[in-house]
């Protein structure tokens, strides 16, 4: 699904590199967790692998058909901008040429947040604008859902729906997930394999391993 290849980056285009001849691959069908310190190059990869940004050297490759991304931040999340839940789905189902109107109930019911659907973007809660994000990522049925640190500033038991939404749809719809993540509980609990960013390296191990790693470390 994602694979870089001697893959070098760094802002200025020269050394000090945030990725340093990096190799890895995803397959598809997987749940990986992006971890590592603040700074260690997380979202830059998460950049990397939608395009947002090229490489300085070598390569990444995604095989993705569709591409579902969920941001940290919702850009009306208290912006006082009038609109619903329901206006911003339906626009994204046209942006994306989906026909069948129906998805946009369908995404909502996913969620739970079928009764929320002429609330303002505005005055949800985190964990409910973050569902929303996560229903307008998967309107047009990606292969490949990217999110950004999906858990932050959202209340806890948000987190757990969202995390066990997540993990549902990889094993039983086969979307490869890939999410930045900071919260190494959800990343332990729901990965298939986790990618450990340091130093400019990264590698990828099981999450009981990285759960040992991270013991060990501290």
């Amino acid at each position: 699904m994602v694979r870089a290849e001697n893959l070098f980056f760094s802002y200025s285009g020269l050394p000090p590199f945030i990725f340093d001849d990096v190799n890895f691959e995803i397959r598809d069908g997987e749940y990986v967790s992006v971890m590592g310190e603040n700074g260690c190059g997380k979202t830059t990869l998460m950049k990397l692998i939608l395009k947002f940004i090229k490489p300085t050297g070598g390569k990444i490759i995604c095989q993705a058909k569709r591409i579902g991304y969920v941001p940290q931040r919702n850009d009306f999340s208290n912006s006082g901008f009038p609109i619903t839940v329901y206006e911003i789905l339906n626009s994204y189902r046209k942006l994306l040429k989906v026909k069948d109107k129906n998805v946009v109930k369908k995404n909502l019911e996913w969620m739970g947040m079928s009764s929320f659907a002429d609330s303002l973007m505005g005055n949800l809660s985190g964990g409910q604008s973050q569902k929303v994000l996560i229903a307008r990522a998967l309107m047009g049925e990606p292969d490949l859902l990217v999110l950004d640190e999906p858990s932050t500033g959202v209340d806890i038991n948000s987190q757990k729906e969202i995390y066990a939404f997540l993990k549902k749809i990889n094993r039983e719809k086969g979307i490869t997930i890939i999410s930045v993540e900071h919260n190494l509980e959800a990343a332990v609990s729901n990965s298939t394999q986790i990618y450990h960013l340091a130093g400019g390296k990264g590698h990828l191990c099981t999450p009981k391993q990285y759960a040992e790693e991270f013991l060990q470390r501290r």
